[in-house]
């Protein structure tokens, strides 16, 4: 493949050098591509430099003066001190407070030329005069560029100990002002058509460097027509690579299931309860790609309690039947420990042998699982690594799996026959974020609960409320209810003032002598772990004191009360999965959310959310929105290119459009021949992250 100019090395721009490529490398910055896709984090109108003696107070105002002092103020009462900037532009005099930071004083010299950005603000000692706390700065130097700077629409960019927003700024328009014009366009000229798309150049330079009459709003919130244009070529290239993955395995040989149905109408006759309609219809959407000669790659999404796991044992029985062993994978031991302690019991007296495997388990059975002798295996993905091998694997469950990525599925798939594999989530996941992770995907959803199944009252409550807490446990306890209480951590540490497990339950058994109180958590040996949730289901223990090793267990549907302690500390997601331990039964379940403050607005939201709604689905958008795509996965997608520019959230028309043109180019040119630029940005936008894209 021919060099791209856009591989040219960072260091070597004017500005830049060896010293600085190593900052800029900080940022993920090494070549002039990656220059070009490092946008600005905010844009300041500084079009318009207002006189001092013209501001109006609580109004967000960028001024330019000379400094007259700087100094330390100190507050000894408050043990804090300020550093006090004055500036004067000869109409009248401003000041800038910055709270805490007394190093910044060796920055300014009287006489600096400065340009102050912040909200103007009354003295409120004096009751009058000009004022800005950490307002944003920068010093002008005698060889400055005004129209870099100052007098324009001016990006703002993060940056890294030691190298300041002028510099990079100032390196960036040498970047963009010299090379943006040599890029090539490779995204199809009818796209750009048919979108009303700018082209590239153009995009890549207007949205680092807006033109002065743009709008500053639009800018802000990543909507102005450039950052559609490069939000969307990003999507696109994702879901060209997702396209070319289901083509991949829609075209290997996989398992054509057939089944007589035996060993799937015993365990349906074993199930206390009746599948819901949902249910039904994504087990036949499985049952329908299992028939099928190629690998299936289905996607179960549904809320908390939906029944998944269920739907995902039938298929396994299917597997089963036919003589192929099934593997259920979740990203963490605890994960996979419930899973287990869930099916093994029905499994077993439906005469199959299922074991655990993960890296602490004592036993490992692995000539069992060679021979074929263990039918179903339940792990973390350690199980289809090196030492593990099956007679043949035909069916694989993944859990949670944001967790995994695109390449743990293909190795997967390598490991066996083309097992079909069947993805679970709990955390609903809107539409368009699902389509972008689980692109190479097909998508079923279960959004039914079981019948009988009531919403979950939740409450409020603040530590100082503690003995209704405490009412509300008697009461339940009274009724022959059962009652968990999670914790944070399970011991107490000098590093956090958080309340733990450990002296929680110490003090429920002081306050209800009377009853019996378990304690469970992630550090005791699964094999203890299994028996105090057995002693639980069993009625053998009124109140469980636990950490959220109980967010994904087994079915208690005799338990109604659930405090969570801390639950400022915990997240939306979180809270949500916690809550749906409870509610399981046909009896009425409240869940207490037991605060302790000041907690920020974030955390004040999480809470709010909590108490208005059960919708899995409202709330994970209300989670997406805190959070961002990024944080809302908590580890990024394996095996996926990083969007850097696209936001999933306030991008989703985009996702729709660009999925839908990525999957029919697919269909039409597979090998995009017809298309050999945008075939090569393809293969640098995946970096070799799937197999398909390897050039030679």
């Amino acid at each position: 493949m021919v060099k791209d100019p856009s591989d040219f090395e960072i260091q070597y721009i004017k500005g830049v050098g060896p010293r600085r490529a190593l900052l800029f490398g900080r940022l993920g910055i090494r070549t002039l591509r990656d220059a070009f896709y490092y946008l600005p984090c905010r844009y300041e109108d500084r079009s318009n430099i207002k006189k001092i003696s013209d501001l109006k107070y609580g109004e967000a105002e960028t001024v330019s003066g000379k400094v007259v002092s700087a100094g330390i103020i100190k507050l000894p009462r408050r043990n804090l001190r300020i550093f006090e900037l004055t500036v004067s532009d000869g109409s009248g005099l401003l000041k800038g407070k910055w709270f805490n930071q007394p190093f910044m004083k060796k920055n300014f010299m009287a006489g600096d030329e400065v340009l102050l950005c912040g909200t103007v603000r009354r003295n409120s000692y004096y009751g009058t005069g000009f004022e800005m706390d950490n307002p944003e700065y920068e010093i002008m130097n005698d060889d400055d560029d005004p129209l870099i700077h100052t007098n324009r629409i001016v990006p703002v960019y993060r940056v890294t100990s030691g190298l300041s927003v002028r510099q990079m700024r100032s390196i960036m328009f040498t970047v963009i002002n010299n090379h943006a014009g040599e890029v090539s366009d490779t995204m199809p000229p009818e796209l750009l058509a048919k979108y009303s798309l700018p082209g590239l150049s153009e995009s890549l330079s207007r949205v680092h460097f807006p033109d002065t009459q743009a709008d500053t709003g639009l800018l802000n919130r990543g909507r102005s027509d450039y950052h559609r244009r490069l939000s969307f070529e990003e999507l696109f290239m994702f879901e060209l690579g997702l396209a070319a993955v289901k083509r991949e395995t829609v075209s290997e040989r996989g398992i054509a299931f057939t089944s007589g149905g035996g060993l799937l109408k015993k365990l349906l006759s074993m199930l206390p309860f009746q599948l819901t309609l949902s249910q039904e219809r994504v087990f036949r959407e499985i049952l329908e790609d299992m028939k099928k000669p190629y690998p299936m790659n289905r996607l179960i999404q549904g809320d908390v309690g939906c029944g998944k796991t269920v739907v995902a044992l039938m298929a396994m029985m299917v597997a089963a039947e036919c003589g192929y062993q099934s593997a259920l994978m979740a990203p963490t031991e605890i994960l996979a420990e419930q899973h287990f302690i869930n099916i093994h019991e029905i499994v077993e007296a439906l005469g199959l042998n299922v074991c655990l495997l993960t890296g602490s388990s004592r036993e490992r059975p692995l000539a069992g699982i060679a021979s074929g002798d263990i039918r179903i295996v339940v792990g973390t993905h350690a199980l289809i690594q090196e030492g593990v091998t099956f007679k043949n694997l035909g069916f694989a469950v993944i859990d949670e799996q944001h967790r995994f990525g695109v390449m743990q599925r293909a190795l997967l798939r390598k490991k066996a026959l083309n097992p079909d594999i069947l993805v679970m989530t709990a955390t609903p996941i809107p539409r368009t974020l699902a389509l972008t992770l689980y692109g190479d995907l097909d998508y079923s959803v279960i959004d039914e609960l079981p019948p009988g199944r009531r919403p979950v009252k939740t409450i409020l409550s603040q530590a100082k409320q503690k003995e209704s807490i405490y009412r509300l446990i008697r009461d339940e306890v009274g009724k022959g209810r059962q009652v968990y209480v999670v914790y944070p951590v399970i011991e107490e540490s000098e590093k956090t003032d958080l309340r733990s497990a450990t002296i929680g339950k110490s003090g429920f058994e002081k306050v209800f002598p009377e009853f019996r109180t378990g304690l469970i958590h992630g550090r005791m040996k699964p094999l203890e772990r299994e028996q105090i949730m057995a002693s639980f289901k069993a009625g053998g223990i009124d109140i469980l004191v636990s950490t959220t090793v109980i967010e994904v267990g087994v079915d208690i549907p005799n338990a109604t009360l659930m405090i969570i302690i801390h639950a400022e500390r915990f997240g939306l997601s979180q809270l949500h999965q916690l809550r749906g331990r409870i509610g399981r039964g046909s009896h009425e379940s409240c869940c207490v959310l037991l605060a302790y403050g000041p907690y920020g607005n974030e955390a004040g939201r999480r809470l709010d959310i909590m108490v208005e709604s059960n919708d899995g689905f409202r709330i994970a958008e209300e989670d997406l929105d805190i959070r961002g795509p990024g944080e809302f996965f908590g580890t990024r997608q394996a095996g996926m290119p990083d969007l850097k520019i696209a936001n999933i959230v306030r991008d989703a028309a985009l996702v729709n459009d660009a999925r839908q043109e990525a999957f029919a180019l697919s269909e039409r040119d597979p090998g995009l021949k017809g298309y050999p630029l945008l075939r090569g940005s393809l293969e640098r936008f995946w970096k070799g992250k799937i197999e398909i894209f390897k050039t030679g």
